[in-house]
């Protein structure tokens, strides 16, 4: 480790000596190259030299096969994503214990937080009472695993639960946890470094906004890193966004993140990092950046970086930091020359040039977060959709009717600008008279409770209840799935044939996501939210055409009641306090509800057997080695944008499913089986969920939808998981083909887990999304990498043919080709070649191995006393730490 002490500077503390290490090449590397440099030189025992070679070769072509070691400086979790990584903790407790050792020496190596935000549900909505209500319902629902959380805190050393009601993962993020730079101790000495972390959601890279590298991970790989096993990862490509210009009057970030999406997924993103530079940066709020850096899972990328300037500064402050906080950041990024330059063009990988003069207000949809288009043309993107036109005769609700409409997710409701934007056009719409129909279900769940108090301050809150957008809860809510039962007339519309859609301020529309009955959504900012619920459907140009009319008839237009950029600032600076924010955190911590939940103590978490949230899971214990040589089934062929919402669902269990049946059986209430979300830790009902979604096409037969496959022998056809069973059973090997972007979306690991309880060894895809594919590799999973430029349709697979797959263990590197034959069953044989979609010797070791579960219980490191310590960072300022 190589360190200084800044020229003339009083403070005690050391960094790393970036200028000495890389000399004159420092100012080439992008910002978020300059924070893995340091974190590499910090955490190595290798001279210098050694270390920064691989990095200073880089500069050369901007790409690299060499791999490092990344040291996070924290985890951060949610329930449902913690709740599955705690039942494999408490198994894997539970096999230590059965094996003569001490089960309490399985514990984390670094802090880690855990929101509870992912399972209110809006349940309520437009009433006085609908924040209460659902809180209770959610308190009521999600009891069980509440309790296996609170155990975990008491169980796990460095473990903090957030408790419902402060606020979403990301946004708490931003306005609590982080602080930008911070203080960590070595040998005695202490040390200024930047914060960083990983963080179980896909959407962790929201930070980034405020110039902290980090990014998502699935559990499985969160596991690992949480007891001691190092994250290796391939010398990042970057791409640089250069940014020119600044917005035009009137749009927003919201618009700005979708066009950023639009444009990155058109060059094509398979995982890289992405940074923003250039002149167009410095107009950007931190506000703005969170919005970009939010969609980064959406635009493919690893991260959207945003380098460090005086607007991270401005932010802390907003948010409440400490004048000390804001110094230390400013100090610490020029010490370790990570401040922004915004004249500065580092070497990137590619760069793509945008420029911010020319966005303009837009939306996505209604199938994909990458599909933006102008307002005017949303109808007939629905029509297409719809696969027929929108019927104008159909009336109360029409066709194209706005079945929901919410101001909801991280992504756009953690910048007070767009809550507000949202709060000032509600005001001009009351005035005139203007309410949404009946048919519109409205929603307001911000992202964090400091939203309430700004807006009630500003008094937007009564005009935003007024229209239907009161507080629902402070959670994710309808952007997850979680949106509640529709409006009665709407159920009864879509009985009718109706075509609907959802217009949301979240980050995805994948159909069936928001409500399993409304397949289409479109993303929108939290303004336009407003304006379509007014609305009350797609079928019109919202810009130019009528919304609504005032009682004596006349029309209102959308430019009548949007607001301008100086309102909003007006707004802002007189409802806006820096106190609010930890006051609200505060407050929200003092749950009493919260503190009244028991919990169980011990090193053991005491099993339920009769618990339909809870059950030990079986993969937990060894594991089967998957590679190998040996012929497969084809399980399912699926097609293109096979996200991780059509693997394994996050919403409601729907009534007469498979999932359903197995918990009735239980004695669940058949009209509340609450979302397949909550039921993460229990495998049985998860298992029967597997690729349900009604949208999934299995290319074996153009009727299979939803699940169903044919085991070939019987010819019967059959849900997925029955048919994987039988072929368990007769120890026939599986697989699974599929198209571009395969495992697109959330990082939910119960897409690698599900896929691993079905027996499959392998998935053959077109290109993986990166996070799936470690959760993949990290079930023991082999990921291959089809011939491009062909689909999985024009490979007509037949269910009856097979698959040759040669991947023997030892032969196994990173990116290595393997040959797989496919034998038709009229005789014919074709050559597939694939290859092995593996980064690092890291990812060969873990698929050896049969999965990282069985790597964790294998290594020693946390048998013995760790290296690194889960010690809070001397500057973190969460009033829940202290």
């Amino acid at each position: 480790m190589t360190s200084s002490i800044a020229p003339g500077s009083d403070r005690p503390d050391r960094v790393v000596d970036l200028r000495g290490a890389l000399g004159p090449s420092l100012h080439r590397f992008p910002w978020s190259m300059r924070i893995l440099i340091e974190n590499s030189l910090r955490h190595s025992p290798a001279p210098a030299a050694e270390v920064v070679a691989p990095f200073l070769a880089w500069l050369d072509t901007g790409t690299s096969t060499a791999e490092i070691a990344f040291h996070p400086a924290r985890l951060m979790m949610h329930d449902t994503t913690c709740v599955p990584a705690l039942v494999d903790i408490a198994a894997m407790r539970d096999a230590l214990a059965a094996a003569g050792q001490d089960p309490a020496a399985l514990n984390p190596v670094l802090p880690v937080d855990v929101s509870v935000d992912h399972s209110v549900a809006v349940d309520r909505y437009g009433t006085p009472d609908a924040l209460a209500f659902n809180t209770a319902r959610e308190l009521g629902r999600n009891a069980e695993r509440y309790r296996l959380m609170k155990w975990a805190a008491g169980a796990l050393t460095g473990f903090t639960v957030h408790p419902p009601g402060t606020g979403i993962m990301h946004t708490m993020n931003l306005e609590q946890l982080t602080t930008v730079t911070t203080i960590v101790h070595n040998a005695g000495q202490p040390w200024a470094v930047p914060d960083t972390l990983l963080g179980t959601d896909s959407h962790t890279p929201m930070i980034n906004g405020l110039g902290v590298l980090g990014w998502g991970v699935g559990g499985i790989e969160a596991e690992s890193v949480m007891f001691g096993m190092p994250l290796t990862l391939r010398l990042p490509d970057i791409i640089g966004v250069r940014l020119t210009g600044r917005l035009r009057e009137g749009v927003l970030s919201t618009d700005l993140a979708l066009a950023v999406t639009e444009r990155l997924r058109r060059h094509g993103m398979s995982g890289e990092f992405v940074e923003f530079f250039g002149p167009g940066v410095a107009t950007l709020s931190c506000g703005d950046r969170a919005v970009v850096a939010n969609m980064t899972p959406e635009f493919g990328g690893s991260t959207g970086y945003f380098p460090i300037d005086d607007r991270t500064v401005a932010y802390l402050r907003q948010t409440g930091r400490p004048q000390s906080v804001c110094d230390h950041v400013r100090d610490t990024s020029h010490r370790l020359a990570l401040w922004f330059d915004p004249a500065a063009t580092p070497r990137y990988t590619v760069v793509i040039e945008m420029d911010l003069d020319a966005i303009t207000t837009s939306l996505a949809g209604p199938a994909r977060p990458q599909d933006r288009m102008a307002p005017a043309a949303a109808a007939q993107a629905l029509a297409t959709m719809a696969r027929r036109p929108l019927d104008p005769a159909i009336a109360d609700p029409p066709d194209g009717a706005v079945a929901i409409a919410a101001i909801t997710s991280c992504t756009n409701t953690s910048d007070p600008r767009l809550l507000v934007a949202a709060g000032l056009l509600a005001r001009r719409a009351r005035a005139l008279g203007l309410r949404p129909p009946s048919w519109v279900k409205t929603s307001l769940a911000p992202g964090s409770p400091a939203a309430a108090r700004y807006l009630r301050r500003s008094g937007l809150l009564d005009d935003l209840e007024a229209l239907g957008f009161g507080i629902v809860g402070f959670g994710c809510t309808t952007c997850i799935g979680n949106s509640g039962p529709l409006a009665p007339g709407m159920v009864a519309a879509l009985d009718r044939g109706v075509v609907a859609t959802c217009v949301l301020s979240g980050n995805r529309n994948f159909p069936g996501r928001v409500h399993p009955q409304v397949e289409a959504g479109f993303l929108a900012s939290p303004p336009l939210v407003v304006a379509y619920a007014l609305a009350g459907d797609m079928n019109r140009d919202i810009r130019a055409d009528p919304l609504g009319h005032t009682a004596d008839g006349r029309p209102v237009f959308l430019h009548q009641l949007w607001p301008s950029g100086a309102d909003i600032d007006l707004a802002l600076a007189a409802s806006c306090e820096p106190d609010d924010y930890a006051a609200a955190f505060a407050q929200a911590h003092r749950s009493p509800e919260w503190d009244a939940l028991g919990a169980p103590e011990g090193v053991l978490f005491p099993w339920d057997t009769a618990s339909t949230y809870l059950r030990p899971p079986p993969f937990a214990a060894a594991q089967p080695i998957r590679l190998g040589q040996y012929r497969a089934r084809p399980l399912l062929v699926l097609g293109d944008d096979i996200t991780t919402d059509h693997i394994s669902p996050a919403g409601t269990v729907p009534m007469g499913s498979d999932a359903a049946h197995y918990l009735t059986q239980r004695g669940e209430d058949p009209t509340d089986l609450n979302v397949f979300a909550a039921r993460r830790g229990n495998w049985e009902a998860m298992l029967r969920g597997l690729y349900t979604n009604r949208t999934v096409r299995n290319l074996l037969h153009p009727d299979w939808t939803g699940g169903r496959t044919i085991h070939v022998p019987t010819g019967d056809v059959m849900p997925v998981w029955q048919v994987a069973a039988r072929y368990q059973a007769e120890a026939t090997s599986t697989v699974i083909l599929a198209g571009e972007r395969y495992g697109a979306g959330s990082s939910r690991d119960w897409a690698a887990k599900g896929p691993a309880l079905l027996g499959v060894r392998a998935i053959l895809a077109s290109s993986f999304e990166r996070i799936h594919r470690t959760n993949l590799i990290g079930m023991g999973i082999l990921p291959l990498l089809l011939p491009s430029g062909v689909t999985t349709a024009q490979w007509q697979i037949g269910a009856a043919d097979w698959l040759s797959i040669d991947a023997p263990a030892d032969a196994l590197a990173p990116r290595t080709p393997v040959p797989v034959q496919l034998y038709r069953a009229d005789g014919r044989v074709q050559t597939l070649c694939t290859i092995a979609s593996v980064e690092t010797a890291l990812e060969v070791a873990t698929l050896r191995a049969g999965g990282v579960l069985p790597l964790i219980l294998g290594q020693r490191s946390w048998r013995d006393a760790p290296t690194r310590t889960n010690e809070r960072p001397d500057h973190a300022t969460s009033p829940a730490r202290q």
